[in-house]
């Protein structure tokens, strides 16, 4: 199996579908076995206190597994998230998050991916996510 698409198309897909974090969100590697997004972190992504917050690091995650999914599948704009299982794990700094997510199932319907998210400076990671994403059925849901 080959990917679908490459890191630039994938990064101009997000500008023009998903315009809202892709001013965010760097798409450092494509695999077949890794997808590895880092998510640039500002003040807006952080809390009292000076940490990431929880939506942030949620972002984060879900975004690499939409990357990977699109690097599989080709350009699926309507591919959405059903479920969401996150473990908080530690208390980042406020660094960029860097999420690892590989694929654990691709079928015609739905997609399972798993995401290891670390912080800048931190060995182990702050959070482990399991997302599971419909994908649409019929070609007319297919940009």
């Amino acid at each position: 199996m080959q990917l679908k698409m490459t890191v630039v198309e994938t990064e101009e897909f997000l500008r023009e579908e998903f315009p809202q974090v892709a001013d965010h969100v760097v798409v450092e590697a494509l695999t077949l076995e890794e997808t590895v997004v880092r998510l640039r972190v500002g003040d807006a992504h952080l809390r009292p206190g000076g940490t990431v917050s929880g939506p942030s690091i949620f972002a984060a995650a879900d975004v690499a597994v939409y990357v990977a999914i699109l690097s599989r599948l080709g350009p699926v704009a309507l591919a959405v998230t059903t479920n969401c299982t996150i473990n908080f794990m530690r208390k980042p700094p406020a660094r960029d998050l860097c999420a690892r997510a590989r694929l654990l199932k691709v079928g015609r319907t739905l997609v399972v991916g798993e995401v290891g998210v670390f912080s800048g400076g931190i060995a182990d990671p702050v959070a482990h996510a399991v997302l599971t994403y419909a994908i649409p059925t019929s070609e007319s849901e297919v940009k």
